[in-house]
């Protein structure tokens, strides 16, 4: 049988539920690369995604329909992805600005992430009328911001740096406390990029976080990295756990990282000028005793 015939099979059965749409293309690096903890890196369920999402910055799974909300960063447009069988796409218009980066979700509200910090609050309802409110982050000079995630269990939306002018050998992250509708200006916490880039003996300059999102079963925090390759698993409050690098060949440019209330992880790729972009399912692995 030819190998990727088999391998087309094995993920199958492996991972009932999810549409595989590629996987033999997927292989380099399978000596070289580690797995991360709970997941087979190697065998993802890859979904293709249309050309208008060349520049998928950030994804949010919603349970009600296993589809997924993504945002581009050229265009102030939310889209909801079908992704089970045939690939479907919805979208809305919430903003006309560009360089969003980053999506959550709260309840039914959404939260996108531009570039300089400032989060962009909206609802869309059913007769796609908008309520939007633009929250702005108070933190002064030139930032660059790629990640927003939700900490459900303090019920804040948290911001890490990507490049922060106070920022030298560690990353900053801010908080937007959703109790008392406030950005606080001293940070929330930091990690430690000159640890990243020593796990990874690299010599890039700095770690520059593109997504996160915290592990619905371990309450880990898990930072992906498109400029370093990585992903990083840390606790709530930034304490670096592990580093585990990334294969550039399957990882092209992560930008987008979230669960499933399973475990399973998504992980997003901009095109980068190489085929489509495309979103990475990785099927959490049962733990046993």
């Amino acid at each position: 049988m030819p190998m990727c015939r088999f391998l087309k099979i094995a993920n199958l059965l492996l991972l009932t539920g999810w549409t595989l749409l590629s996987s033999c293309n997927m292989l380099s690096g399978k000596q070289k690369y580690p797995d991360i903890a709970g997941y087979d890196i190697h065998t993802p369920v890859v979904v293709s995604l249309k050309t208008e999402l060349d520049e998928i910055s950030g994804v949010v799974y919603y349970p009600k329909d296993t589809s997924v909300f993504a945002v581009n960063d050229e265009l102030g447009l939310l889209y909801k992805i079908y992704i089970r069988n045939k690939v479907r796409i919805e979208s809305w218009q919430f903003s006309k600005d560009a360089d969003y980066e980053d999506l959550a979700l709260v309840d039914s509200t959404f939260y996108a992430l531009h570039s300089n910090g400032n989060l962009t609050r909206f609802r869309i309802y059913a007769s796609d009328s908008l309520d939007v409110e633009e929250l702005k982050l108070p933190v002064e000079g030139k930032n660059e911001f790629e990640t927003l995630y939700y900490d459900s269990a303090a019920n804040k939306l948290v911001v890490i740096c990507k490049d922060c002018k106070s920022d030298k050998k560690e990353v900053t992250a801010y908080a937007y406390d959703l109790d008392t509708k406030s950005f606080s200006a001293s940070p929330y916490f930091t990690i430690s990029g000159k640890q990243v880039l020593a796990a990874l003996n690299s010599e890039e300059k700095k770690f520059k976080p593109s997504a996160a999102a915290i592990h619905p079963i371990t309450q880990d925090l898990y930072i992906v990295s498109s400029v370093n390759k990585c992903l990083v698993i840390a606790e709530r409050d930034g304490k670096i756990k592990d580093v585990i690098p990334l294969d550039p060949a399957r990882f092209k440019q992560p930008e987008g990282l979230n669960f499933t209330p399973a475990g399973d992880m998504l992980i997003s790729n901009e095109a980068a000028e190489v085929g489509a972009g495309n979103i990475l399912i990785f099927k959490s692995k049962p733990s046993i005793p």
